[in-house]
């Protein structure tokens, strides 16, 4: 579990944050009908080497591209190549940066196209998540705290939160402790401290929550075939409140 206060190593993850942000900018831009899969695959690599720094997921136990890229049912680690986008797809995105030895990962999930009210509003939902779980990164809070502000405004609006993957601790590793699940009960688990780096990451379903993993042993799906939602940022816990690393306009408190 890192915590970081020496002054250098924040400065140095605030930077791999920003270059984070910017690449998510410019991809989010790209997710529209007719692109493949792998083309906003090699973008986002290019990017990200263009800044100096390292697609953390290439060869992270042995995952074959830079981005995580999943498409309807699909829920995370989808495996991005020669798929083409369609109207009304649900794409989630997940990239993650290495700069200098900090790392700093995040996702988004858009509708391309506006053809499907539903998946629309899993979206708006899951990201509100995202960011009523951030609202509780501070010191003196429990992870449950956000677990439960995430699953909380989650099922309030119809959906299901994945159990099976969590959030987690970030910072000199790619993923560290503590855990940070999508469900709980408040004042449980870890105590956030000043220093800690958060990545919260929020998975919704548009029915149950359930999931499994295909033959490529990577690619996670809904087992009833519903659609899936994924947002996550990567936060410093500071005495004034989360600082979001990883937003595309800047690193910036909420």
């Amino acid at each position: 579990m890192s915590r970081l206060v020496n002054k250098d190593d924040i400065e140095k993850i605030r930077q791999s944050g920003k270059i984070l942000g910017e690449v998510i900018r410019e991809i989010k831009k790209l997710v529209i009908p007719g692109v493949k899969t792998s083309f906003l695959d090699q973008v986002a690599e290019d990017l990200i080497k263009s800044h100096g720094a390292r697609p953390a997921f290439l060869g992270y136990r042995g995952y074959p591209a830079s981005t995580c890229i999943s498409i309807n049912e699909q829920v995370v680690h989808g495996i991005p190549g020669e798929r083409v986008i369609k109207p009304g797809d649900l794409v989630s995105v997940d990239i993650g940066v290495e700069f200098q030895g900090f790392y700093t990962d995040a996702a988004f999930s858009v509708v391309a196209g506006n053809s499907n009210p539903v998946a629309q509003k899993l979206v708006r939902v899951t990201e509100k998540s995202l960011y009523e779980g951030i609202k509780r990164a501070l010191p003196g809070n429990r992870i449950g705290d956000i677990s439960h502000a995430v699953q909380e405004t989650i099922e309030a609006a119809g959906f299901s939160v994945v159990r099976d993957f969590v959030g987690h601790g970030v910072g000199r590793a790619l993923h560290e402790d503590p855990q940070i699940p999508n469900f709980g009960k408040k004042n449980r688990g870890v105590v956030i401290e000043e220093g800690m780096v958060l990545a919260i990451e929020p998975m919704a379903n548009e029915k149950g929550h359930q999931v499994t993993i295909l033959d490529d042993d990577w690619t996670v799906v809904t087992q009833d075939g519903g659609w899936s939602a994924h947002f996550e940022h990567t936060v410093l816990v500071t005495k004034e409140g989360p600082v979001i690393l990883t937003r595309s306009e800047g690193n910036g408190k909420l």
